[in-house]
Order: C-alpha cells, then structure tokens, then sequence
C-alpha cells in the first residue's frame, strides 16, 4: 500500500537517505526543510520540497495540510556539521526546543491534516542508570544534569507528544549513534551503533509496521536491546541504499 508522507527534516543526515527509500516504494514525499537552498537536492531525490519553520505554526499547519498525509515523519533536529564540540552546547538547546516547541507544532499540524499515525526520531543512549542492555520500557534519565538535562528534557517532550497524541498512532523511534553518509563518522561507534541507511530503513517500516509504542533502532550491541524492531517492525541492521 503507498501512503502521502509528510516528512519533517527531510534534508537531515536521516532525512536525505529516507527520501529516497520512501519514493522508490511508491510513496508521494512531502519533504520539509529551512532552506530554500536545498529544495531543488529534495526535488532531485523524489519528494515535493516545502520551506517552512517549525516554529511557525500557522505556516507549518498549511504545509501539512496542503500535502494531505497520511503519516508524518519527524527528523527534526539542528545539530552542527560534524557535531563540533564546540558549538555542540547551542545545538543541543536549539534541539531541545524543536523536540519540544516544534514537535507540538507538528503534532497538531498532523492532527488538522488528518494524518493517522507519526513517527518520530529519539534516542538510544539516554536511559537512566540501570542494568543493560535496556529495553524500551526503561526510562530515560530525567536526573541529568547540564547539557545531557536539557537534552533528555526535550526528548521526553517528543516523546510524550508522538504517543499520547489520539487519534495519532504514534511509533518513536530510539536511534543509536549514528554513521556512514553524511553523519560526523564513517565508522561505528562502540556504544549502540548505526547505519544511516539502516536508520532510515526503520523509519520507512514504520510507516505501516508495528503497534504504537517505542523501538530501540541499533545493531546488536550490549547497551540496548534491539529485538523489538526487528521482530515488530521486520527490521535489520544490516540494510543500505544502493551506491
């Protein structure tokens, strides 16, 4: 079955690579992006570009509309070029309040276009203290303190928004470090790895796979369990994009 999708950050390192996957499956595109500079790469890779912020409701709210979706996907963030450490403390404040401010406004906007279900990229390595490997069901780590704070703030914004959000069916998505194109390593990190591509994979899964809920997306690792998605949503680890 193909579905219209609204994909919110479709020019991220995430985005760029599910574009894509959803348009070679047959899928009408809706990719949203900040920049007018970069409209014509989404055209070139299958989707329908819409510059739109955010933050603006009201503007968000018509693009939504107007692209009449069936499911939104949310691949907001604003992390810098190869997450130099150096401006890392901004991004994660702007990052925040895209997850929280931002998701809220894509909630809604989803809600007024009639979509029925959303999925939104979280994170797998912000689970409290506790035994490993964690499962979804463990919570985050609402005690931290300085950046990581603000950080798990903001997720659990989004979180509680993509799930508790009826009559959306809500499927959250807990990415593992990322790598390959377009992401600050071409090599795995030691701690819940993944592919891009295979990041990108799980999102186009979950589209029309899985019940509503939270899924840990990373290779087999020893920090977080990842049998979930791949029994739920049919996903593997092991999926790339053509060269």
């Amino acid at each position: 079955m193909t579905y219209r999708i609204f994909l919110a950050g479709a020019s991220g390192a995430i985005g760029s690579r599910l574009t894509p996957l959803l348009h070679r499956a047959g899928h009408y595109v809706c990719g949203s992006t900040r920049s007018k500079a970069k409209a014509d790469a989404l055209r070139s890779l299958g989707a329908d570009p819409v510059v739109v912020d955010v933050f603006d409701a009201a503007a968000l709210c018509r693009a939504v509309a107007s692209a009449r979706p069936d499911v939104v996907i949310h691949q907001l963030t604003d992390l810098p070029k190869d997450l130099d450490p150096r401006e890392m403390g901004a991004a994660i404040i702007r990052t925040a309040r895209i997850r929280g401010e931002g998701t809220r406004n894509l909630v809604r906007a989803a809600i007024a276009a009639g979509a029925h279900r959303m999925v939104a990229q979280s994170i797998a390595w912000a689970y409290a203290p506790g035994p490993e490997p964690h499962a979804e069901t463990d919570p985050l780590d609402a005690a931290a303190e300085g950046d990581g704070r603000i950080n798990v703030q903001g997720l659990l914004a989004l979180e509680d928004l993509t799930l508790k959000s009826p009559p959306l069916e809500g499927i959250v998505l807990r990415y593992g470090q990322l790598y390959g194109f377009g992401t600050a390593s071409e090599w795995p990190s030691n701690h819940a790895p993944v592919h891009v591509d295979a990041a990108a994979y799980a999102a186009l899964l979950a589209i029309d796979h899985g019940h509503p809920g939270i899924y840990n997306v990373a290779q087999s690792n020893g920090h977080v369990a990842t049998e979930k998605a791949r029994v739920e949503l049919g996903w593997t680890p092991d999926f790339r994009l053509p060269a």
